[in-house]
């Protein structure tokens, strides 16, 4: 087989300038002029937004990629934004978050799951009795409130079948407010600490969250669980977030469904500890890596005690928090 020779034409071929394909242009779409609608509920890919007094169906655009779209979320939203039968719009930026509430699945997992967006509030919602509650998953949920930005408060239900006077000795001293309400109750109190508010509730299946939002709000609607007698856990009947607007005098709140486990593995003590200003001047003196634990040797937390700088009761709640970050409820 003989090798071809190649003639002045041919190389004149090579020479030509060949056609090319239209380079890809590194200027993205500008977004900017958007409507902007707020995430309400989301449901197997499909998103509910509330844009001005009306809400909407859309998708997540393709461009977002694996970024997250969650409950409380602004986001920009082009399309067929009119809410119509039948019309789908589409979400193309997410707006810069204020906060975020998260968890994980337990203390070993690395994922962080974020639960709701900007909310400015975390109500933990626990029952005194049926079922009983569990300090530990209170503390689990403070830590998250804290490490989040929110402001915690305590919602202590069914008060009509325990006293809650130990739960209130061992918030006091954190200054968490605490609500108590029963089946029935004047929730005056309750709607003042809303107002005005985006409220995130937690708490676990069977504690009253659904009673309580179906009572704030009426047209809510909420499924209402019943707690297994022998178990003395509650079904879930909430199966995704919801964003519900109040009612005069007007707030947000978030109502998730029940959790059994708060996972913490995003979390570690020194960004606990920050939230709490007055227990954190006194660490400036701790050892590297100290845990601010009851046992940690030099701990500048032991030493503001015994000067009197701040109160034992404190301390003690605070690092009560510490060791549920560490152990598992």
């Amino acid at each position: 087989m003989t090798r071809r020779s190649i003639g002045v034409d041919d190389q004149e071929g090579f020479d030509r300038p060949q056609r090319r394909s239209r380079p890809r242009t590194k200027d993205r779409p500008d977004y900017s002029d958007a409507a902007v609608a707020m995430v309400i509920t989301v449901d197997r890919g499909r998103y509910r937004l509330l844009l001005d007094d009306h809400q909407l169906t859309a998708t997540k655009a393709r461009q977002l990629g694996r970024k997250g779209v969650i409950v409380g979320d602004r986001v920009r939203v082009v399309g067929d934004t009119s809410g119509a039968e039948g019309t789908l719009a589409r979400i193309v930026e997410v707006i810069d978050r204020e906060t975020v509430l998260r968890r994980t699945a337990d203390d070993d997992d690395p994922y962080e799951r974020p639960i709701v967006a900007n909310a400015t509030q975390l109500v933990i919602v626990t029952a005194l009795a049926d079922p009983p509650p569990r300090t530990g998953m209170i503390d689990r949920i403070l830590v998250a409130g804290y490490d989040a930005g929110l402001q915690p408060v305590l919602c202590l239900t069914k008060a009509d079948l325990a006293s809650p006077d130990e739960l209130l000795a061992a918030y006091e001293p954190l200054g968490v407010p605490v609500l108590v309400t029963e089946p029935g109750a004047d929730l005056t109190e309750v709607r003042d600490q809303l107002a005005g508010e985006r409220s995130v509730f937690v708490g676990h299946s069977g504690v009253g969250k659904s009673t309580l939002v179906n009572a704030l709000i009426p047209d809510a609607l909420r499924e209402i669980g019943v707690v297994n007698e022998v178990t003395g856990r509650g079904r879930h009947t909430s199966t995704s977030a919801i964003a519900l607007e109040l009612p005069d005098p007007g707030g947000w709140v978030i109502d998730t469904p029940g959790v059994r486990s708060f996972g913490l593995s995003h979390v570690t003590p020194d960004r606990i500890i920050a939230a709490f200003a007055d227990l954190d001047d006194f660490t400036d003196d701790c050892p590297r890596a100290c845990p601010h634990t009851d046992d940690a040797p030099g701990c500048g937390l032991d030493e503001a005690v015994a000067r009197g700088d701040v109160s034992q009761a404190r301390v003690v709640s605070f690092r009560r928090m510490i060791a549920a970050r560490r152990e598992s409820d």
